[in-house]
Formats: C-alpha cells, sequence, structure tokens
C-alpha cells in the first residue's frame, strides 16, 4: 500500500517510521513542514525534514528531541568563544547536513533534490519530500513582537504571550512535481499526530487541495487533554481553541474522510463521527515507535 505521511519532526514522523518498518522499500513518501526552517551563519536549517530523515534511518537523539544520537558540539562552542550566539544548538554531524544542503543549494539544486540526497546517503527506503520548494515561514505574533519559529520556540523557549500565527508564504507557495506525484499515487494520506498549528497547517496551505477524503486519515495528537510532545495544548488555549480531539478533527473536515481517536477518549467517538468522519478507536501512544498505530490504520484502508 503506498503511503504518504504528512509530518512535522516528532509525533508525525515516529509514525512515519512505524509505517517504513511495515512498507516495502519505496511504498513511503514523507511530506514534511518546511515553514520552521532557518538560516544560521549562511546555513539553511530544515528541522523537521531533517529530523524525519534521522529518525527514518534510526540516528534520531529521542533524548534532546533533535539532531543526531552522539553528537558532539565542539564547533558551536568554538563558535561561542567567538562571540557568536548559540542559543541554537547545532551539532557536528548536524551541521555536515547543514554544509551538505548549502553546498547544493549554492550549485542550483531545489530544496527537494537535497532532502532526496540525503536520503540516500542516510541510506533510507523511503522519501522525504520538502512540502514545497518555495520560502514558507512562521511568525509567531506575540507581547514582544514578531518572532520566527526557532526565536519563539528555542531562544524564548516560548515565554512571550501568543497573539496569532502567521504562515507567511503559505498561500502563494506551490507544491512540487514529486509531492504532487506521491499524493496522486498514494493509497492511503496520514496527517500524523503533529501540532496541528504549526507542524500541520502550513503543510496544508501548500498541498490541502490535493488530498482526497476518502483516502486520507488524520491522528489526534492529543490524548486525554494533552499532547504527548510539544506544546499543542498551550498553543490552542493560547489561540482559545478548545484544546481538544473534536477541535482537531474540525480542522480536518475537509481534507480528511477518517480520524483516528485515542482508546482514553473513546468517549468522543460519536461527536467526532458527527463532523462526517469514520473513527477509528485504538491506542495512539507509539511506546513501540509506531509500527502498532501504523498497522492500525492500514488495516483500516484494504
Amino acid at each position: 500500500m503506498r503511503s504518504v505521511v504528512l509530518a512535522g519532526g516528532t509525533g508525525g514522523a515516529k509514525l512515519a517510521a512505524g509505517f517504513q518498518s511495515l512498507l516495502p522499500p519505496g511504498d513511503l513518501t514523507v511530506i514534511a513542514n518546511t515553514a520552521d526552517d532557518d538560516e544560521f551563519w549562511g546555513l539553511l536549517v530544515c528541522p523537521d525534514v531533517d529530523a524525519t530523515i534521522y529518525r527514518l534511518a534510526g540516528v534520531f537523539d529521542d533524548a534532546v528531541g533533535y539532531g543526531q544520537k552522539g553528537d558532539t558540539f565542539l564547533t558551536l562552542e568554538a563558535l561561542g568563544r567567538l562571540g557568536e550566539p548559540i542559543w541554537f544548538r547545532i551539532g557536528d554531524r548536524d551541521l555536515a547536513t547543514h554544509v551538505l544542503r548549502a553546498d547544493m543549494l549554492n550549485s542550483g539544486c531545489r530544496l527537494t533534490e537535497t532532502a532526496l540526497e540525503l536520503c540516500r546517503r542516510f541510506g533510507l527506503p523511503s522519501h522525504v519530500l520538502p512540502m514545497t520548494d518555495d520560502k514558507v515561514r512562521t511568525r509567531f505574533v506575540t507581547d514582544r513582537g514578531t518572532l520566527s519559529f526557532q526565536e519563539y520556540f528555542v531562544r524564548e523557549r516560548l515565554a512571550p504571550a501568543l497573539h496569532s500565527i502567521d504562515i507567511a508564504g503559505g498561500d502563494s507557495a506551490e507544491s512540487t512535481p514529486e509531492v504532487t506525484a506521491a499524493l496522486v499515487d498514494a493509497d492511503l494520506v496520514v496527517i500524523g499526530p503533529s501540532n496541528p498549528l504549526i507542524s500541520i497547517e502550513p503543510i496544508l496551505k501548500v498541498v490541502g487541495r490535493q488530498l482526497h477524503r476518502e483516502r486520507t486519515v488524520a491522528v489526534t495528537p492529543i490524548v486525554g487533554g494533552a499532547a504527548l510532545k510539544g506544546p499543542t495544548v498551550e498553543m490552542l488555549r493560547a489561540l482559545e481553541y478548545d484544546a481538544s480531539p473534536q477541535e482537531v478533527a474540525r480542522r480536518y473536515t475537509a481534507v480528511a474522510g477518517t480520524f483516528v481517536l485515542d482508546t482514553r477518549d473513546a468517549g468522543l467517538a460519536g461527536e467526532i463521527e458527527a463532523m462526517g468522519y469514520r473513527v477509528i478507536v485504538c491506542d495512539t501512544v507509539m511506546a513501540d515507535g509506531g509500527a502498532a498505530l501504523a498497522k492500525e490504520i492500514s488495516a483500516a484502508f484494504r
């Protein structure tokens, strides 16, 4: 079953790894968010693309939540001694990824080509595609001004009060031929359990019109009133949304026909079915790395 997963760098990427463990080589494509990309020291850093590649390659550092396992920070420490701000931590192995990407971009390659080449060099049986080759950036409007994704998340640690989120460039960005082909060929498209506001919404701005409800399933990132990873609940509440699976389901009604709800929230199934969904109730906590959840979802579409 040819499958596409829409993902940020955490829950969605973990579920993608689960699908990769089940599918034949070449049958999985991940479309990754690029709206939190940023430049540091002249290098384009693509956190969600890279985190997805690292997780699929089995080298992602779960202990810190970014980068590669066993990484060192000698270059970053040297930059600090030279007086550079080093609040954005790039490890030495991670740096090699960014240097290679920069060299390819400077040689005229598209962002998509750099991602596919990284997949090849990390030995992946799957494809990881940026959602677009165009520049799209998330901007957070706060009580301390407008901040980039990395400024808000990493430097400020989400401390400023959040007023709104702007996906700059999202309305004009176009999907790539590779993304379009993957969606056309897909038997199943999965909206991963990533933050709907900042990980999935940018992707949907670009590819939402290409999704077919009957073969698209969305997985809740909220279980028992809490997000398993990241500030999803806090962000929804800050913007005066209901921090619940129902709110997540409401956001995806135009693009998904099936919704995956955790067993802890089984009592909400009727309300979500009333929105026009087929509901799958199962354990969505991916303690095994995502394989069991991927198997549940796949079985529902056979």
